[in-house]
């Protein structure tokens, strides 16, 4: 049985409806609800696990991009665009992360992502795996970004853009950049060899 739903806030006595969240706490009058971003929590995972390289930071990625779409849920004009909004405030949390980490100093990287997807691969392409992850990771994280978003995720160029910020001709010549550098690599190359396609 469906749960009723709550009435909605009175307007103000003096000028027209507030914008933004109620003051009360209550739910935001908006047609994104939890079920609706919920629903996204896979594209995300894959998105943030391929982004951060382990799934711990995806994890932790993904639940501050859920607590920030909540919070914002009354700034997403076009329902439909729900999925392209997500993964933008996810990438921008990781940015905003990588900056913070900069400013802290290097970490370690693991390689959890590589090992998790190699396991999951049949015996005889473990190697290609781990191969193809090791260059991925190898690549700048515009190139990364942009790879995932279309290869992975499968959005369209203007998708894409819309979610990294940048133009639609930027993503392009990003992606051509990107998929020439990995197959370098892939073909045993090396960073300085790479460096020379720029």
């Amino acid at each position: 049985m469906p749960l009723p739903k709550p009435p909605p806030d009175p307007p103000p006595a003096n000028g027209p409806p507030a914008k933004g969240p109620p003051a009360n706490g209550a739910p935001a009058n908006s047609p994104v609800d939890e079920r609706a971003i919920a629903a996204q929590v896979p594209r995300l995972r894959r998105y943030a696990a391929a982004l951060a390289g382990n799934l711990s930071d995806a994890d932790d990625l993904v639940q501050d991009c859920i607590e920030k779409a909540l919070a914002n849920r009354h700034t997403l004009r076009d329902v439909t665009r729900l999925g392209g909004w997500l993964l933008s405030i996810l990438h921008n949390l990781h940015v905003s992360g990588l900056r913070w980490r900069r400013r802290r100093g290097p970490e370690v990287p693991v390689e959890d992502l590589a090992n998790d997807l190699a396991l999951s691969a049949a015996p005889a392409d473990r190697a290609e795996v781990r191969d193809f992850v090791r260059a991925f990771n190898q690549l700048s994280e515009e190139h990364r970004a942009v790879l995932l978003l279309t290869g992975l995720e499968g959005l369209s160029y203007r998708e894409a853009a819309e979610v990294l910020g940048v133009p639609v001709g930027t993503v392009m010549s990003r992606l051509a950049r990107a998929r020439e550098r990995l197959r370098v690599l892939l073909d045993g190359g090396t960073e300085q060899a790479v460096r020379r396609i720029k």
